[in-house]
């Protein structure tokens, strides 16, 4: 967790174990599932009370933000510090995009109730990382976790 005022980095979000390299989730509401219970086992927290709220986070609207993209994400109860999990699918699923292209990327992130104010620094910058074409290229030809978290966090 970054210190107040502190510059929120990817590494606050993710460490190289919360990345999986081959995903393979039949639909939305599976990865959303699946998701929910590898958060569950890093953050503590109850795996349904995580599913529910990413859930009615989608119902207001998919959080698939195009290219081939989704960054699902809720405040979550007992929370304390952001827990992020990212999934490269190993093939890709509708997640009811913006652009209507199926999903292989996934950054799931959950957010503590606490944080709720840096919640728009965490999004924005999981979306510029994900924005940037040579970034989406390397991740999906990479070859490994630890690549793929090299390649997110840019070291």
């Amino acid at each position: 967790m970054t210190k107040a005022g502190a510059t929120m980095t990817m590494s606050d979000l993710i460490t190289p174990d919360q990345v999986l390299e081959r995903a393979a989730y039949t639909d939305k509401s599976n990865a959303i599932r699946e998701l929910a219970s590898r958060a569950a086992e890093i953050a503590g927290v109850d795996v349904a009370a995580i599913e529910q709220a990413l859930k009615a986070r989608e119902a207001l609207g998919s959080t698939g933000v195009g290219q081939g993209i989704a960054i699902p994400h809720a405040r979550i109860e007992g929370l304390s510090g952001f827990v992020g999990v990212f999934a490269r699918l190993t093939k890709p699923i509708d997640f009811q995009s913006v652009d209507g292209k199926a999903c292989d990327l996934i950054f799931l992130l959950l957010i503590p109730p606490k944080d709720a104010s840096r919640q728009v620094s965490a999004l924005a910058l999981i979306s510029r990382r994900l924005r940037d074409k040579s970034v989406v290229e390397s991740v999906r030809s990479a070859t490994g976790r630890t690549e793929i978290y090299r390649l997110l966090v840019g070291s």
